[in-house]
């Protein structure tokens, strides 16, 4: 019998869960355009939102590289990242991608894209952060679950 990996088992890296959301509501967008977001929105909102998104993501990724451990959840997780963006989140990567996600769909103005977040966040909760939570108080034990006690899944 080989011994479990050490990892959270998702199902798929949070990243491509997102573009897999976005690439079938731009093809729905391609076959039946759904333009819903007003010209300062396109212009200014979604490319804010989005670049906001971009800086949380780079945040994220340095309080991963001062802790020593890797952002990518096929790896294991040799320590539970507290600080940074972690001090208000417990997945501000996730949180990152949503508002990235977010602007892109104002940008291009694509409601299918808009519309398709919902599920990538159902996809997100069950198949990525449930299966992390699992692992890091299996992993940490009291230190994670005094950290979940303290701060927020998203905000």
């Amino acid at each position: 019998m080989e011994p479990a990996p050490d990892n959270a088992g998702v199902i798929a890296p949070p990243p491509l869960i997102h573009l897999a959301g976005i690439l079938v509501g731009a093809g729905l967008d391609w076959l039946w355009p759904a333009p819903f977001a007003p010209g300062w929105a396109q212009l200014y909102l979604g490319p804010a939102l989005f670049l906001a998104g971009l800086g949380l993501v780079a945040m994220v990724a340095l309080a991963f590289r001062r802790a020593g451990t890797s952002i990518r959840t096929e790896k294991p997780t040799t320590a539970l990242v507290t600080g940074g963006p972690f001090r208000y989140s417990r997945n501000p990567a996730y949180v990152a991608l949503s508002l990235a996600y977010l602007g892109l769909a104002l940008a291009i103005d694509s409601l299918w894209i808009l519309l398709l977040w919902l599920p990538v966040l159902a996809v997100m909760h069950r198949g990525v952060i449930a299966r992390e939570e699992r692992y890091l108080e299996a992993k940490f034990g009291e230190s994670y679950r005094h950290y979940r006690a303290r701060v927020r899944r998203w905000l």
